[in-house]
């Protein structure tokens, strides 16, 4: 992990410190992934199965998981994995119930009611990555707001383990959040077979979760299809960038960044302090620490485009995470509260020392899909609205369209578009001509 000196680079050098891991080559990924959507969207069950045999070395005799598929899962799983699993869904439920919109009606003029009113996408896809580890918190994460939501048919699907079955920590998890359907199918393929539907699995109206370079690009094709489905929202790497003043624990820091490292190889991790000696000194424990982690040849890789940068003061310090805008920050300084309004572009963030990015992963409450990659600079962390639908409506009495009518007739003349003001004025005479022998307003 390599040091630098904010001040003393120039404004180019300052940008490219600041640049991800280049992604995937994208015209090779792109063309083998488009080739699986549209091996998978013409070919459904047939095409997927023989999918999951020829890359995973998987040979399924079907894609769902039984319901005593589900009841094998439970029993291999320890009580205090059920007990912690069962407590972290709780905090998820509970912050994100408190995220159900209200209905919104306002009346913009005398007569005219506004109003701004929510549907549930009905048929949503999650998936649940198991690359190099299995993700049962992404099925709650993915689950819970979509059951909140109201969501009629909640689909996962989740690349299968080379017995043939979904992890089973990912299918109890899968349980407790009502899921209403599990499938066995990982990557690219997968996320096809939600968005065109096949003989078992449903066609989805929205896609959700997180997953490698070939999942992201098949969501986004997907999505760009009328035919396909919407995505979430863009994702790459996973990152964290740690603001740490001399006050802070050098281990704590160390920590949190090798969490995130941990990740995948391509995962970035950023320091950003105010502390020569607190700099060096999470050097040191990180590299203490990363001797006793079982995935430190990952991590190894990540920190090889890692960066630790030292500034001036936490004013720069900001500017610098603004501009990166990551997936996670960490404010482990003195008054972290003090720094939040000074936060203008991250995924999610976690104050002090006592709050590491882990327990935002697992069990906090807050969502752990988040826009990486800069996407924060315009993206927001998920939560139920993403998987409701927005609408307006507006209702207005004969004084309504008296009162707002001329205003509509005048703007619509004003673009030229007489049609609209004629669908105006038929009615204002129809209330001109009536109102000769009664009242109407």
């Amino acid at each position: 992990m390599k040091r630098y000196d904010w001040d003393a680079l120039s404004a180019e050098g300052r940008v490219g410190l600041l640049e991800r891991p280049a992604l995937a080559d994208g015209v090779t990924l792109q063309r083998e992934v488009a080739a699986i959507v549209q091996g998978v969207r013409r070919g459904g069950d047939a095409a997927l199965m023989a999918l999951t045999r020829e890359l995973d070395g998987i040979d399924l005799s079907n894609l769902s998981v039984s319901e005593q598929e589900f009841e094998e899962a439970e029993s291999l799983l320890d009580q205090a994995d059920c007990a912690a699993i069962r407590e972290a869904a709780s905090n998820i439920n509970l912050f994100h119930e408190a995220q159900l919109p209200e209905t919104v009606s306002v009346e913009t003029a005398p007569g005219v009611r506004c109003e701004r009113i929510n549907r549930p996408i009905a048929v949503v896809g999650l998936y649940v990555p198991a690359g190099s580890a299995p993700l049962p918190s992404t099925a709650l994460m993915l689950g819970i707001p979509a059951r909140l939501a109201g969501c009629t048919t909640r689909v996962l699907c989740s690349p299968p383990q080379p017995n043939g079955a979904v992890d089973p920590a990912v299918l109890y998890a899968a349980r407790i959040c009502d899921i209403s359907a599990v499938f066995k199918a990982g990557g690219a393929q997968a996320i096809s077979a939600m968005a065109y539907g096949t003989e078992s699995i449903p066609k989805v109206a929205k896609l959700f979760g997180p997953g490698n370079a070939w999942v992201t690009a098949a969501k986004t094709q997907v999505a760009q299809d009328p035919d396909g489905a919407a995505l979430d929202l863009p994702a790459g790497p996973s990152e964290v960038l740690v603001i740490a003043d001399a006050n802070a624990n050098p281990a704590f820091v160390a920590a949190d960044l090798l969490s995130q490292a941990e990740h995948g190889p391509d995962s970035q991790v950023i320091l950003v302090t105010t502390s020569g000696d607190l700099l060096e000194a999470v050097l040191g424990a990180m590299g203490q620490q990363q001797e006793r982690l079982s995935r430190r040849h990952i991590i190894k890789d990540s920190l090889a485009h890692s960066r630790a940068i030292l500034v001036s003061d936490l004013e720069t310090a900001l500017n610098v995470s603004n501009q990166y805008a990551p997936e996670h920050l960490i404010l482990q300084v003195e008054n972290p509260n003090e720094l939040l309004d000074g936060v203008h572009a991250a995924g999610s963030v976690f104050l002090g020392p006592w709050a590491p990015e882990s327990v935002g992963d697992y069990c906090s409450g807050t969502n752990h899909v988040l826009p990486t990659y800069g996407f924060a600079r315009s993206y927001s962390s998920l939560g139920v609205t993403d998987f409701l639908r927005f609408m307006t409506v507006q209702s207005l009495t004969p004084e309504g369209l008296r009162n707002v009518g001329p205003i509509a007739e005048r703007l619509a003349a004003l673009e030229g578009l007489d049609a609209h003001g004629r669908a105006v004025r038929e009615r204002l005479d129809a209330l001109d001509g009536e109102s000769d022998g009664m009242d109407l307003g």
